[in-house]
Parts: structure tokens; sequence; C-alpha cells
């Protein structure tokens, strides 16, 4: 499903040049539950860029369900983004100005989606994160772990075969976060692919997949 060959991803700060990613060759099958650890500045969240095509890379290859995505305009990875890709982050990054359901809703807008369909899969995926109540609420009505559930339901309510999350109980209490965790592995366990970026010893051990990196390269890459 996701493959990634010989990638560098360079970044120009002053006169130097940071090897953000340092030839990174990784697979990762359909299905998959992989965490991603490693100290700040180890590269994790730029490969989670770039796998979910926020970023470019530098060199290298990047193939989709056998896509190569590599080479695709501005406009044809947000499409390809879209419709294949959903991200969780740790800061939430909900539309303040709009409730739950609109939050939810504005993927399957610019998706192009005509009203009647939008509104039966936002109300399924609301029931499912068990915010049905709260579907009228605004995000600073809302709960941390509540937050989080909506951002859920955002990235997931256009049916993506990949969920990214970027440190998903960053910002939550113990027990908000382990009702994340739960949330994300039941999909997992539907099959959607979930790769997991995390400071967290715990979280990443959950993972069947374990991948260490450290200055821009993969250390270890452990299966259990």
């Amino acid at each position: 499903m996701i493959d990634l060959q010989h990638i560098h991803r360079d970044f120009q700060v002053g006169d130097q040049i940071v090897h953000a990613l340092d030839d990174v060759t990784l697979s990762v099958k359909a299905g998959d539950y992989v965490s991603t650890m490693g100290p700040s500045g180890s590269g994790k969240s730029t490969l989670l860029n770039l796998i979910g095509l926020l970023d470019r890379a530098t060199r290298g290859r990047y193939r989709l369900n056998d896509e190569d995505v590599t080479t695709l305009s501005d406009a044809e990875q947000a499409e390809t983004r879209n419709r294949r890709i959903g991200f969780v982050f740790q800061a939430f990054h909900l539309v303040p100005r709009l409730t739950a359901r609109e939050n939810v809703e504005l993927p399957l807008i610019l998706a192009g989606l005509p009203p009647e369909q939008r509104q039966g899969r936002v109300a399924a995926s609301l029931e499912a994160l068990q915010l049905s109540d709260r579907a009228h609420h605004k995000p600073d009505q809302l709960s941390g772990g509540q937050r989080q559930r909506v951002a859920i339901a955002r990235a997931t309510v256009t049916e993506p075969a990949v969920l990214l999350a970027d440190e998903p109980t960053g910002n939550l209490d113990q027990k908000s976060g382990r009702d994340v965790i739960d949330v994300l592995e039941s999909l997992n366990a539907r099959g959607i692919t979930l790769i997991v970026v995390t400071h967290d010893p715990e979280l990443g051990e959950r993972a069947r997949r374990r991948v260490l990196m450290r200055d821009g390269r993969i250390e270890s890459d452990m299966v259990r």
C-alpha cells in the first residue's frame, strides 16, 4: 500500500542544509498498525507529513496503492489526500466557528458530495464515536477527548484507507487518551491502516510494528 524508496527531505536553514529524512526506505501493508518513535528532530513527523502528501520529498520515490504520487501536481496530491488519507493531530485543528457536525462535514464538502449524501455519513460518523448529542456544539464547548473524537470523525468520514495520527494523545488526560487510542485501534481492526507518531513508549508498544527513527534515518523496524 505505502512504498517509500530512498526518500530524502532536505531543508535550507541559513547557509546549511538540514537532512530531515536521509535515505528512508519503508513499506507498509494494508491494515498494518505502525508506531513511529524517536527523539525530537528525528524526522518522524516529517515522514508522516510526506506519507500524508502534506510535503514532498527532495529525492526518492513514493508509491501509494501502486500509484507513483511523487510527481503529482499539488491539485492531484490534494485530491489523492482527500480520498485516501485521514489525519489526526495533537492540536485537533478543528474550525472554532463550526459545530462538531459542520467540522466533520467539511471534507465531504471539499470532496463534492451532495448534501443528501453528506447528511447520512456525518450522522453515522458522529454516532459511531458517541458524539451524536454533541453534534451542534462548537469546539470550545467540548472536552479535549470529545474534540479529538470529532477530529477522528472528520478524518474518517471520507472512509480513507490510511489514518495518520501525530501525537494523538499529547493534549489529553490519561483517561481521554486511552479512550482515543481505543477508537483508533477499533478503526484499525476494521481494516484501516494506522500509523501513529508518538513520544509515549506505552502507546508505541501497543502497535504490532514499531519503527524507531534517529537523525532522519530508520534505526530499527520491529514486528511483534
